[in-house]
């Protein structure tokens, strides 16, 4: 399904993106710390979360996955603009969907990991995050959980036959 996204909530996007860039181990923490804030059962479902009682602060893991979200994110709004959907190597989509099946990921999950994402974006942004680039941001977001669900609605479904 094709979405209109505008020129100007990529580059509110990709702008806000470059300046998160340069604080991602901290900004992955914080990521990290939100998501396990607002639904504190996500826990066990990061292996590098799994036994400890902290967020890990110089966890490779932590900072490569809370990494892959942001910039998949980043990708997804470029992505909408050039061509009106979110289009992923399907061997990724592929591997993401098993992954959160596997996981046991459900559909509430994405809001939480939504939710997270943006205030993680609000506090790494400060005065330069408004309500536009919030905008942008949840529906470059929406479109790749989107495509990320799809996807695992197909992984459940060989699963079944």
């Amino acid at each position: 399904m094709a979405t209109t996204f505008t020129e100007k909530q990529e580059a509110l996007v990709k702008e806000s993106w470059e300046l998160m860039k340069q604080n991602i181990p901290e900004l992955s923490v914080r990521f990290f710390t939100t998501v396990i804030e607002i639904a504190p059962q996500a826990k066990p479902m990061f292996s590098f979360l799994k036994d400890t009682d902290e967020i890990p602060q110089n966890n490779p893991k932590l900072k490569a996955h809370a990494m892959k979200v942001f910039k998949m994110t980043c990708e997804s709004a470029v992505q909408l603009r050039e061509k009106g959907e979110v289009v992923v190597a399907d061997s990724t989509l592929s591997y993401l969907g098993a992954v959160h099946v596997k996981k046991g990921v459900i559909d509430p999950h994405f809001e939480v990991v939504k939710e997270a994402l943006l205030r993680t974006l609000e506090s790494g942004l400060g005065d330069k995050w408004n309500e536009e680039m919030k905008c942008a941001w949840s529906e470059a977001y929406d479109q790749l959980a989107t495509a990320i669900k799809d996807e695992m609605k197909e992984e459940r479904a060989k699963a079944d036959a």
